[in-house]
């Protein structure tokens, strides 16, 4: 898949960049908010000369960083980078992964030389206190029609074709076939609305949506 630049999203971080607020990335899953981050704003902070010692980037959805859902050590972990009084960038992907969360950022918001950026689920950000007059809410959603011809392999029509049919997520442009695209969002789904929003109570009705999506995508109930 080409790079998709997502132009629009990136100029709003730049534009926040070291406004001594927590920049808070949100959005619905897959929407491109961990790609925002890095590489696109990681790789334009290196451009602009930030040297890579100065930006502390963590997965925290990875395995091998679980050692960092733990408030005590992400804490330590980031302070102990921090060697000199110049700018430090602070990119942690998936926050609300994190105990108490809220807690490391307030205390990035003392430290005069970090400037914080996090991705982060909506429902957690919204019911938390950072948004609230210390975070800058930055909201992303899928690809526009534009941003998805850009990185679309194939004919302006064909791209119209399968952005009308399954959207705009980014990650559709990876999948070859038309069998891929749908398996793929149906997994998607599966993960999202019956896992997370059900468990959670916050959807009515979810025997007759589950209905409509699969009977858009032929697939049976039981398969879906």
């Amino acid at each position: 898949m080409k790079e998709i630049k997502r132009t629009r999203y990136l100029n709003k971080l730049i534009q926040r960049k070291e406004n001594n607020l927590i920049k808070i990335v949100t959005g619905i899953r897959r929407c491109g908010k961990s790609y925002l981050l890095d590489p696109l704003f990681k790789n334009y902070l290196l451009s602009t000369g930030i040297k890579e010692d100065h930006i502390i980037k963590i997965d925290l959805d990875l395995r091998m960083n679980k050692d960092f859902l733990n408030l005590d050590y992400i804490d330590t972990y980031i302070r102990n980078q921090i060697k000199d009084e110049k700018m430090y960038y602070v990119l942690l992907d998936e926050i609300q992964k994190v105990d108490d969360f809220e807690s490391v950022l307030n205390g990035f918001l003392h430290i005069k030389n970090v400037d914080a950026y996090v991705t982060g689920s909506n429902s957690k950000f919204l019911s938390s206190d950072i948004v609230r007059g210390r975070g800058d809410e930055i909201r992303i959603y899928p690809l526009t029609f534009s941003e998805f011809l850009e990185a679309f392999n194939g004919s302006k029509e064909e791209a119209w074709n399968s952005y009308i049919t399954f959207g705009g997520l980014p990650l559709i442009l990876d999948q070859k076939t038309d069998e891929q695209k749908r398996n793929y969002l149906i997994s998607l789904f599966n993960t999202t609305l019956k896992k997370q929003y059900i468990t959670s109570r916050c959807l009515r009705h979810v025997s007759e949506l589950t209905i409509l999506f699969c009977r858009f995508f032929n697939k049976s109930q039981e398969n879906c």
